[in-house]
């Protein structure tokens, strides 16, 4: 995964804090050309970090994935991760519950148990 920074987090950034948007708000808001938007939305969609959703298939409209929220949450360490992928798809089968707890909260995701 090769993000593109500063781009890539502000697209992120600005999902998660407004919610689903097409490429012309989020070069509003970002401050990147729409060109430059339109361009690196397909990348992040196909890391899994955006989703394009509908009413139309055409319509443009993303939204931020669990996966992209987890980018955020370790955005500091894209820089020195060997490997920020895994590091954002969470740890692997031989890790505590615990550190699996803190990585689905972190990318929005519950154990279905509401009751604690």
């Amino acid at each position: 995964m090769k993000l593109r920074q500063p781009t890539d987090f502000l697209i992120l950034e600005e999902l998660e804090d407004k919610g689903r948007n097409v490429a012309t708000n989020l070069a509003e808001h970002t401050g990147k050309s729409r060109k430059n938007i339109n361009t690196r939305l397909p990348v992040l969609e196909d890391y899994g970090l955006v989703t394009k959703i509908g009413p139309a298939e055409r319509s443009g409209l993303y939204e931020i994935t669990s996966m992209g929220k987890a980018a955020l949450v370790y955005r500091d360490q894209y820089d020195d991760a060997d490997d920020f992928e895994s590091l954002i798809e969470g740890p692997d089968a031989s890790a505590s519950a615990e550190g699996d707890q803190h990585v689905n909260f972190a990318r929005g995701e519950t154990d279905g148990n509401d009751d604690e």
